[in-house]
Formats: structure tokens, sequence, C-alpha cells
């Protein structure tokens, strides 16, 4: 279907600048020249090779739920529990919000977009529309970055490693399936070429006199471009808000920013857990866990908490304040570089979750009452609301907005 395709005017995401769509290599990628920004790529038989995968992670989501999961034995006694006991361990322990936190990024997400993608690909495969097709790819391409399957298996690693000292872990099926999950998503995702599925709309795009007469709207969904008409205007091929900008972008992000900020101080003040050995213990926070890790000889698996805990948090916040402030002093400083920066913030800042399930599955496996338990404490909320206001921000930040002050400063120099 990419034959279909040539000649056609495509935007950049990230800069808005205008290139030909033109045929490459099987599995080659195209970028923009101005911010290095991914245009598109070119995957032979897009839509029958991401419906075998997405059937095939079906399967395995279905596996991965049905099973146990891990288990633990101590003293005699075996604690059992299956994917979604991390989230209801979270509930009973009073920590409701964590719990339906948890569930959504590693299960229900998931299975969203899992099914979601199922229902457009099976007609697509078969060259026909879905019904509503416009509104399903909108929710699944809204749910993407909150379906956490790789950041939950680091934590689920992570729980194993640091579970090694204290009773004997079992690992059951359905680890081994979510595992293969994790491999077959992140394929599905790869191998999915939305244009493929697009051009079945047949939907004619602009031409390029529209470019040099007419302010074009980029829509951020399927990547059709419209011309301006209204204030209200919406994408014809799949129904999104069109806007020039995002409205209110840095107004949006600094008061995301300000939120998160204030709660990072609680969330590493306050206990993010306790865990209590024969009837003592003490809750810890994040830095005293870290700490404990390094006296038990954990290096690696301290600095990887460290890092997704502390470090990847307070980096995200100040790089966006740096974005943030640079756009509305009108910076030409480096425009790619800072894009780069951009598009670095808003894929690593999920990563910070892991510490978020690591908790949830220590809550639920380590409950064996007076010999060994693990509650979350306070903290973990605090810190689980920097993770989401953090990721919410770097979606409300636009980069666009780094390269409109250069293409301004261009023209008042002319």
């Amino acid at each position: 279907m990419a034959e279909s395709l040539a000649g056609e005017i495509i935007a950049c995401h990230e800069c808005d600048h205008f290139y030909y769509y033109k045929l490459i290599p099987a599995g080659a990628k195209a970028n923009c020249q101005h911010c290095g920004g991914l245009l598109y790529r070119h995957i032979p038989d897009s839509l029958t090779r991401s419906l075998a995968l997405y059937i095939s992670a079906l399967i395995l989501f279905i596996i991965a739920n049905a099973f146990p999961f891990l288990s633990l034995e101590l003293g005699g006694r075996v604690v059992e529990n299956i994917l979604f006991s991390s989230g209801w361990a979270m509930y009973e322990m009073g920590m409701g919000e964590l719990g339906v936190l948890i569930v959504l990024t590693s299960i229900l997400f998931p299975f969203i977009v899992i099914v979601g993608m199922l229902y457009l690909l099976i007609p697509a495969r078969m060259g026909v529309i879905a019904p509503f097709m416009a509104q399903v790819y909108r929710i699944v391409n809204h749910i993407v970055p909150w379906s956490l399957v790789g950041v939950f298996m680091l934590g689920v690693l992570i729980a194993i490693v640091k579970l090694q000292d204290l009773a004997n872990v079992i690992t059951g099926p359905s680890l081994i399936a979510l595992a293969l999950l994790l491999v077959i998503y992140t394929a599905a995702r790869a191998s999915f070429d939305p244009r493929d599925l697009w051009s079945l709309t047949k939907h004619s795009g602009i031409s390029r006199d529209d470019i040099g007469n007419h302010k074009i709207l980029n829509c951020h969904t399927c990547g059709f471009l419209s011309r301006h008409t209204d204030e209200h205007q919406s994408c014809v091929r799949c129904t999104t808000p069109l806007h020039h900008r995002k409205q209110n972008s840095l107004q949006a992000t600094w008061a995301l920013l300000a939120a998160a900020f204030i709660l990072l101080i609680p969330a590493n003040v306050y206990p993010v857990m306790t865990v209590i050995r024969f009837g003592q213990g003490e809750p810890s926070t994040i830095l005293s866990g870290v700490s404990h890790l390094i006296e038990s000889g954990m290096w690696g698996l301290a600095m990887i908490v460290f890092v997704a805990s502390i470090v990847v948090p307070v980096t995200k916040l100040f790089t966006l304040s740096f974005l943030s402030i640079s756009v509305h002093k009108k910076s030409v400083w480096r425009p790619r570089d800072r894009t780069l920066l951009y598009r670095a913030t808003e894929v690593v800042g999920a990563w910070s979750m892991v510490d978020i399930f690591l908790i949830g599955l220590l809550s639920s496996l380590v409950s064996l009452d007076a010999l060994s338990t693990i509650r979350p404490e306070i903290g973990a909320v605090f810190f689980a609301g920097v993770v989401v206001i953090t990721m919410f921000a770097a979606h409300s930040f636009d980069p666009r907005l780094i390269w409109d002050n250069v293409k301004n400063q261009k023209i008042e120099n002319k």
C-alpha cells in the first residue's frame, strides 16, 4: 500500500516541517532533516505482520492472567499470586488509588490496546474499514504510552532479586507468558505502519499550493494534513480536534510541573513501604531503600532503583522546566538538541513507575503475618502522583513551539 502514498505531503509531528512521501527500501526509516524525528518507516506487509503478532499477544495475555504468577515459600508457608494480585493487595491495604493505577497500566490498558488493534486489523487485512475505526484508533493511540508492560516486567525482575534473601521464590507459567508477551507486544507495535491502515479511507491530502496559501493543521493522531478553516475544526479522517498548536501548552505544562515539584517533597520525605520480619521493622523512604540495597551488596539493583526513582523524576522536572523557559524566552539556541532532549524525556519518564510496581508486587507476595510482611506507606502515593503528573506534563508540552521561535527569527531577519 506504500506505493499509493508516493508524492503525498506529510509533516513532522515535532517541528511541522513539510516533506513529500517517498518510497524507501524495506526496513528503512525516514527522519526529519531539521529535528531528527521519525517521519515514517517502510514495513512490508505491515497489516499481516502486526495482526499475527497481536493475535499471539492476546493468547499470551490470557495465559499471563489466568495462571499462577509468582509464589513465595517461607517457613513451610506458600503465598501464591496472579498478575492481578499486586493491584488487589494495594486496595486491601488501604491504597486503592495505587491499586487502580497498577491494574490500569499493567493489565487493563495493554488489554485495550491489543483488543483494539485486533478490532482494526482483522477487517483491514480483508480490505474493509472497521465500524468506528477512527474512534477506536484514537483510544488506542492515547492509551499506548500508559501501557507499561515493560516497566512492570522490570519491577518483577527486581522483586525476584530482592526476595531471594528473604524466602524461596517460585516462578509460575504466567511469568514466562508475561516475558513472551513483552517481546511479542513490542514487536507488534514495531511492525505496525498506521499509513497502511489509514490508506483504506481514501482521503486525499493537501496540495503544494495549499502550503503556501493556507495555514495547515497537522493531525497528531493519524498524520493527515488539513487546511485551516475555523477555530473548532476536526480531522476529516479520524475526527480528532485540530489546533495549530496545543492549546495553552506552556500554561498547562507549568501548572503540572509546579504540582509535581510540590509532591516530590513528601514523596522523598515520607516512607514508601514498611518491611516487618518476625514482628520487627521500620518504615523506609526511597533513599533509605537504596542505602539498604547497597549495604546488602546489591549495587546493580540499588543503581536501577536510584536512577528510576530519583534521577529520572528530578531530571524530567528540570528538563521540562528548562524547555518551557527556553520557549517563553523565545530562545533559538540549538533547537534540534532541545527537541531531542524533549524526546528522551518523554520516553524515559514512565520507567519511574517501576518503584510503584515493585511495592505492589512485594506487598502481595510478602504477607506472612508474624513471619514477614511488607506493606505500602503514604510516600508511595505521593511518588505515584509525581510520576503520573510528569507524564501528563510531557504530553502537554508542544515541541513545535521550539521551532516556531526559529522560524519567526528567520522571518524577522528577512
